[in-house]
């Protein structure tokens, strides 16, 4: 979905496909044909923009068959779809029955990621559509925070210099402009926008700026303000903003709130628990951990990293953090001119909600993506941005 900005800049809106995990090619293109293209004719849209995610083997795929990249960029035209943004953070096996921590692995100290990073580029630069001359692609903040020391930091900051020259090089030889995002996790080396300054000053290079998730931002109880004008002060480039919004527990010490937030520790993925407490921010890996004994003071707030459906707030007493992203919404394309002009709305844990809560059939997911983006769309236009065809 494209949006015209009062400047005059096109902001597009996607969502990203990680939601339907698919670790090859066929997978992917099955992925257009069963999802992307209903709830884009769900919308009555004529174009939907995707974040798409590449597992390394059909990144692999694509980068060394020109016949196969050639069919994927028919496919997305047949189908009505278009993609400017790439979800470069999961490797592979993000659709496994436990992704927990590695979904953290390689890290950018290891030369595959920056191997799958460079194919992700490749692949990128031809699939934008004709009339798109640039492109953006998230990753892992650096790595998970332990066993990162000043060796493998060094390596990773090599690593991003390196893909920066590739960068460069690709621009040269196709014209189309890529922009890598660290996108800021908690628990890992960037777990804040604050931490992400150092690292991307030292490489110093426009290609390698930030994605902004809002759902990471509000768990880490950042304030969208704050943190969005530290970036600009800094010079860093957000790259593009992923729309989300993570799980909120005002009261955590009472027995019905622990209760609920029970319900949201699943074993497939790591819900990083955080609380704001007069001595910093204090937190847990997992929401399970969280919610035994007092690994977790509970006197203040409780943030669960989450992706809840933006459209559809868990029910009382618990309730999610969209209010952080209208506010980080507000000042990322409210203002004259937009920090980003790629947004993503990424609600990868649909069928990791509780049992109830999970659509049981296709066409009820289709559904779910559709009013999460007809939100966002709500959103965009009451800051004064225009829906284009």
């Amino acid at each position: 979905m494209r949006f015209r900005h009062p400047d005059g800049s096109t902001v597009h809106l996607a969502y990203c496909t990680n939601v339907h995990p698919a670790e090859t090619l066929d997978g992917v293109l099955a992925q257009l044909r069963d999802h992307c293209e209903p709830v884009r004719r769900r919308l009555g849209r004529d174009r939907l923009g995707i974040g798409l995610w590449l597992a390394r083997d059909a990144a692999h795929a694509l980068v060394t068959d020109p016949s196969a990249l050639r069919g994927l960029r028919t496919a997305l035209e047949h189908r009505g779809l278009e993609v400017v943004t790439l979800n470069g953070f999961p490797y592979e096996g993000f659709g496994a029955e436990e992704v927990k921590y590695r979904v953290y692995q390689p890290d950018w100290a290891d030369p595959e990621r920056l191997a799958h990073t460079t194919d992700l580029a490749r692949v990128l630069a031809q699939l934008l559509p004709d009339d798109v001359t640039e492109g953006s692609i998230s990753t892992l903040p650096l790595a998970w925070r332990t066993a990162y020391d000043q060796e493998r930091a060094t390596a990773a900051h090599t690593a991003l210099t390196t893909l920066a020259e590739r960068l460069d090089a690709l621009h040269e030889l196709t014209g189309r402009s890529l922009r890598i995002g660290l996108e800021p996790e908690p628990g890992c080396t960037v777990e804040t926008t604050r931490d992400a300054l150092a690292p991307l000053t030292a490489i110093g290079h426009d290609r390698i700026g930030i994605c902004v998730d809002t759902c990471h931002l509000a768990t880490s109880f950042e304030d969208p303000h704050t943190a969005l004008d530290a970036l600009a002060q800094a010079r860093v480039p957000i790259v593009k903003s992923q729309l989300s919004a993570a799980l909120h527990a005002e009261h955590p010490h009472l027995p019905e709130v622990r209760a609920a937030l029970a319900a949201f520790d699943e074993p497939r993925f790591l819900h990083q628990t955080r609380t704001l407490t007069a001595a910093g921010l204090r937190g847990t890996d997992d929401l399970g951990e969280a919610l035994t004994g007092d690994a977790l003071p509970d006197t203040s707030p409780w943030r669960a990293h989450f992706h809840v459906p933006l459209h559809a707030a868990p029910a009382a007493p618990l309730t999610s953090t969209l209010p952080v992203l209208r506010a980080a919404l507000a000042r990322l394309v409210g203002g004259p001119h937009p920090l980003t002009h790629h947004l993503e709305v990424e609600t990868y844990t649909w069928q990791a909600l509780p049992p109830e809560l999970r659509p049981r059939a296709r066409a009820q997911l289709v559904d779910g993506i559709a009013a999460e983006l007809t939100l966002a769309r709500d959103l965009l236009t009451d800051l004064g941005l225009k829906e284009l065809p």
